[in-house]
């Protein structure tokens, strides 16, 4: 995928692997609310990591004993505590606060496998336009491959000559780490959206400032969410994707997706509460709407042929 912009990383910026067989180091931010016990079994596995990495807890307003938990059992982790719930904007406020050129992220049921950090930040060392690396995911004690694992890996994008992996739009944000660099270029994820299924925003908006977005099954993370349903997110998930594609994609496909959602909306409650949160928000969405460029829009059409 051409990247084709003049906002991306300079092609002159020197390699920070060129000079020192020591990769550049890794933050970790952990976005969390009211979800104390989980999180202290993260800090732990991240904590224990040979990498020995910056690790920073964003609270989201937690109502539990979150705060006391980690000024008592981790007094060494950095804590950034919110006024109040800011879903995934938390991790923006954890990259700002970190220093380190790479930054990986973490829920608060998810952490890294040993030497994934360092394998990403020679990756990111060694490809300067490299903005962001979608780790393969392992689920639960028994490490289940992740479905999503073999949608990137089969993403009709490809390689690319100077980034690894395969090239996606796409990926699980507990399972990927960005150049903060590109992160913040991009502008984070978008306030519109609040959580869930936000990460095909801030893919898009990397691709259209130049940034490699590639999934790199080298580098392994570990999920452990609860089992079971967890309440509201279909709809939330629907809504937001449609979000997305008025915020970014032609009109014609972002009209597409309303009519057929509207469709389903007859029978379905979840599309119903997913269609009346949409239209709340869509003169929002207009308001910061920003077409995609060409080669970005070509990609998602192709991607769009995959998944429809």
């Amino acid at each position: 995928m051409n990247h084709g912009t003049n906002h991306g990383p300079s092609t002159t910026r020197r390699r920070r692997g060129a000079d020192s067989p020591k990769p550049a180091p890794v933050g970790v931010v952990i976005a969390t609310r009211d979800r104390a016990a989980r999180l202290a079994v993260t800090l732990r596995h991240l904590l224990a990591l040979p990498e020995r990495p910056d690790v920073l807890v964003v609270d989201n307003a937690s109502t539990d004993d979150t705060r006391a938990m980690l000024a008592r059992d981790f007094p060494k982790v950095r804590v950034v505590s919110l006024p109040f719930n800011r879903g995934a904007l938390a991790r923006t406020h954890g990259v700002r606060a970190l220093d380190t050129p790479y930054v990986a992220f973490s829920d608060d049921d998810s952490w890294w496998a040993p030497g994934a950090l360092s394998t990403a930040a020679r990756l990111f060392d060694e490809h300067p336009r490299l903005g962001l690396l979608a780790a393969r995911t392992l689920v639960g004690p028994a490490e289940d491959a992740d479905p999503l694992n073999d949608v990137l890996a089969g993403s009709p994008l490809g390689p690319a000559t100077d980034l690894p992996g395969t090239q996606v739009l796409g990926f699980l944000a507990c399972a990927s780490i960005v150049r903060r660099e590109a992160y913040l270029d991009a502008g984070g994820y978008h306030p519109l959206l609040f959580f869930g299924a936000e990460e095909t925003l801030l893919a898009y908006d990397l691709a259209a400032r130049g940034w490699g977005v590639t999934h790199c099954p080298d580098v392994v993370a570990h999920h452990h969410p609860n089992p079971g349903p967890r309440t509201g997110r279909p709809a939330v998930v629907r809504r937001n994707e449609l979000l997305t594609a008025w915020l970014r994609r032609p009109l014609p496909h972002a009209l597409a997706r309303t009519r057929a959602l509207a469709a389903q909306a007859r029978t379905d409650p979840h599309a119903r509460r997913a269609l009346r949160e949409t239209l709340t928000r869509l003169p929002a969405a207009l308001r910061a709407r920003r077409p995609l460029p060409p080669h970005v829009e070509r990609a998602a059409r192709l991607l769009d042929g995959t998944t429809s």
